[in-house]
């Protein structure tokens, strides 16, 4: 594999940094949740992004 300035700077691979990125959104979606916020999804099925509420209801953007 092939590291890029900022790896061989910090010593993070690309790949920890994805699963880093991963478990962040992960955690913040389920902060939003708890909340009572909104939370943003994607549709795989349309190809589009939505804003699921707590009431469960979906607005398409």
């Amino acid at each position: 594999m092939e590291e890029n300035e900022l790896d061989s700077m910090c010593g993070i691979s690309d790949e920890k940094l994805d699963k880093l990125f991963v478990e962040a959104v992960r955690i913040e979606n389920e902060s939003s949740i708890l909340k009572g916020d909104p939370i943003q999804k994607w549709d795989d099925e349309k190809q589009l992004p939505y804003i699921e509420y707590p009431d469960g209801h979906r607005e398409y953007a």
